[in-house]
């Protein structure tokens, strides 16, 4: 089976010594990428409960990141509705695309942040559907039902009118990160985090100066280049002596 969701900070159950030293657990984060149960959900009871077991295995709030083009319609509101009996606060983060069926698992976030750069779309929803006149019927009043379920998901997170929220889906409307909070889909967007409060005065000049930046990295470009200079050898002392010394130095020892 292949997840289209990650954990990080997924702890285990709490032993009694904790429950009774109140050892807080560290923050749990939820990450959906991808298409919304690509390969298993509809008619599966593992799936699910897999994704439901997970969820409910730790405790505290948790934070969900989403990126994701949609998917099954039924495996985000069984999401959806998860998150929204989550006992902790779900902060919501989309940070590249919340479409279609994710959109409607963003709606169920304590708070919604949107990255700056980021989209989130509704349309209506679609199906495959054959047969006779009467069988084509029956999908049009299902995507029907369908419909007005999500806009249940919007209506709460907006507050927005079903009728206009029905003319949102039926135009497939893409929202930036502005028009997403204007709207009411999202309650904020994500901003830079703040400056470690342990950076000295000197190392922020140094970091935001591009003087500085520029010479810091000539600095070590420059020491990474440099060639050593190879060692020079001691020039061999000449010891070597003329012919007319040995004759001396001969002379002198025959007298």
């Amino acid at each position: 089976m292949k997840k289209f969701w990650k954990w990080k900070n997924q702890t285990e159950p709490e032993t009694p010594e904790e429950q009774n030293q109140n050892v807080p657990n560290p923050e749990r984060t939820l990450f959906l990428n991808g298409t919304i149960a690509e390969e298993s959900w509809f008619d599966d009871d593992v799936t699910p409960q897999l994704f439901k077991d997970e969820l409910m295995s730790g405790s505290g709030n948790i934070t969900v990141w989403i990126n994701s083009p949609g998917g099954d319609c039924v495996a985000a509101a069984q999401i959806y509705n998860m998150l929204m009996e989550y006992p902790g606060n779900v902060t919501v983060k989309i940070d590249g695309i919340a479409a279609s069926a994710a959109s409607v698992i963003a709606m169920a976030g304590t708070k919604v942040c949107v990255s700056p750069v980021s989209m989130l779309m509704i349309h209506n929803p679609m199906t495959f559907a054959f047969g006779n006149t009467a069988e084509m019927q029956k999908a049009i009043d299902m995507l029907g039902e369908v419909k007005e379920s999500i806009i249940n998901a919007y209506e709460i997170k907006t507050g927005m009118s079903r009728a206009k929220l029905s003319r949102l889906m039926d135009a497939e409307t893409w929202m930036n990160a502005n028009k997403a909070v204007e709207l009411g889909f999202a309650d904020a967007i994500l901003e830079r985090s703040a400056e470690p409060e342990n950076v000295s005065e000197t190392a922020d000049a140094t970091a935001f100066s591009k003087a500085a930046v520029t010479n810091s990295l000539m600095e070590k470009l420059s020491a990474r280049c440099r060639i050593s200079a190879k060692p020079t050898e001691p020039k061999p002392t000449n010891t070597e002596r003329s012919v007319a010394d040995l004759m001396e130095r001969l002379n002198l020892i025959r007298n």
